[in-house]
C-alpha cells in the first residue's frame, strides 16, 4: 500500500510508542504491518501525468532503513562497486564533487518529463540566489516513484530543514488485509488527512497515460487494417478480371472452372502467406526491446486471429475475383489472345 498525509507525521508507527501516540496501539489489524516513511518537499509531479516540463520536481527522502533495505528494481545505474550494484540506493549517500546531490527517479519520469539521462543534472531553484545541483545516479524500472524525484535524509534536511515529519509512507501489508488496514489508517488518522491506496491503483493511473496512446495507435492501426485489406481484395480482383484472356484458353484447353480457380487461389493464398510473414517478423522485431525490458505476454490468440481474419479475406476475395472472371463471355477473351 501507498499513503501520503496532509499534515506530517512525527511519530514513527512501527514503534509502541510512535502507534501510542498516534492512537494505533489497540488495534490488531495493524499487526505485521510494517510502514517506510519518507519526508516530503512539494513540488511538480515528474510523471507522464503532467503535461509540463516539470521546473521545481517533488522530492522524496526515504529513512535509512530503506535505503538499506535494496528494494525496487533499477534500469541502470552508475553503480561502480559490488555493494553499490547489489544496491543501487547506497548512491543517494554517495559524495559528489562540486556541491552536486545524488538523487534517484523513475526511468520514465527521467525520459519523458524531465527529458534526462543518467548522470546529467538538474537545476532546484533554478534563477534564484542559491540553485541546487541533482545528479541522477540511478534510473528505476516502471515504479511507483514516478511523481518524484528521490536524495537521502541527511541531504534532504540540509537543503529543506523547514520540512519537518513524514507525510509519504509504504506500508507491507498482506492482500487480504489491505481494506482493513486502509479504513483504520484513513479513520485513526483523519486528522493528519492521510489517504491510503493499493499500489497497484497508483501504477494503473500511469500506465492510464501509456494505455490510451497504445489504444489511439490500436484504433489507427485498426483502420488501416481495413483500407489495406480492402485495397489487396481490389488488386486481386483486378489481377482475375486481367487474366481472363489466359483463364478463357486454359478452360478451352480443358481446365475446369474449380481447378482454375485453385490455382489461382493457391498463387493469391502464396503471395498473401509471403507478406504476412515478412510484416510480422518486422513487427516482432521492432518489440523486441521493450519486450525484453518490461516482459509480459504476447496476445497470441487475438493476434493469431486477426492475421487468419486478413487471410481469410483475402482468399475470398481471390475466389470472388476469379469466379467472376470464369463467368464472363469466353468467346471475346479466346478472340483477344
Amino acid at each position: 500500500m501507498l499513503a501520503e498525509s496532509v499534515l506530517p507525521l512525527y511519530y514513527d508507527p512501527n514503534s509502541t510508542e510512535g502507534k501510542l501516540a498516534l492512537n494505533l496501539a489497540d488495534d490488531s489489524v495493524l499487526k505485521d504491518v510494517a510502514f517506510s516513511r519518507f519526508r516530503v518537499r512539494a513540488g511538480d509531479d515528474t510523471s507522464c501525468l503532467n503535461l509540463y516540463q516539470p521546473r521545481n520536481p517533488k522530492i522524496l527522502a526515504p529513512t535509512e532503513e530503506f535505503i538499506r533495505s535494496g528494494r525496487f528494481a533499477f534500469r541502470d545505474s552508475l553503480a561502480r562497486s559490488p555493494e553499490e550494484k547489489r544496491n543501487p540506493w547506497l548512491l543517494l549517500e554517495k559524495q559528489i564533487g562540486d556541491g552536486k546531490i545524488p538523487v534517484i527517479a523513475d526511468s520514465n519520469s527521467m525520459a519523458y518529463a524531465l527529458h534526462l539521462r543518467l548522470g546529467e543534472e538538474l537545476i532546484l531553484n533554478q534563477g534564484s540566489e542559491h540553485p541546487v545541483g541533482l545528479k541522477l545516479v540511478g534510473a528505476l524500472a516502471d515504479s511507483l516513484f514516478q511523481s518524484e524525484i528521490l536524495m537521502s535524509e541527511p541531504n534532504f534536511l540540509r537543503l529543506f530543514p523547514d520540512q519537518e515529519g513524514y507525510r509519504f509512507f509504504l506500508l507491507d501489508v498482506a492482500p487480504e488485509k489491505t481494506p482493513a488496514v486502509t479504513a483504520l489508517l484513513e479513520d485513526r488518522l483523519s486528522d493528519f488527512g492521510f489517504d491510503a491506496i493499493p499500489t497497484s491503483e497508483r501504477l494503473a493511473g500511469f500506465h492510464r497515460v501509456e494505455n490510451t496512446y497504445l489504444s489511439t495507435f490500436q484504433s489507427l492501426g485498426g483502420l488501416g487494417l481495413v483500407l489495406g485489406t480492402m485495397g489487396l481484395a481490389a488488386v486481386l480482383w483486378r489481377n482475375a478480371l486481367e487474366r481472363r484472356r489466359e483463364l478463357a484458353l486454359l478452360q478451352a484447353v480443358g481446365y475446369n472452372p474449380s481447378r482454375l480457380g485453385l490455382i489461382i487461389l493457391s498463387e493469391n493464398i502464396l503471395l498473401l502467406g509471403a507478406g504476412i510473414v515478412t510484416g510480422t517478423l518486422c513487427a516482432l522485431l521492432a518489440i523486441v526491446p521493450a519486450f525484453s525490458g518490461h516482459g509480459g505476454i504476447l496476445p497470441m490468440v487475438s493476434m493469431g486471429s486477426l492475421l487468419l481474419a486478413v487471410l481469410a479475406t483475402g482468399a475470398a476475395a481471390s475466389l470472388l475475383a476469379t469466379a467472376i472472371a470464369l463467368r464472363s463471355p469466353l468467346l471475346p477473351a479466346l478472340r483477344s489472345e
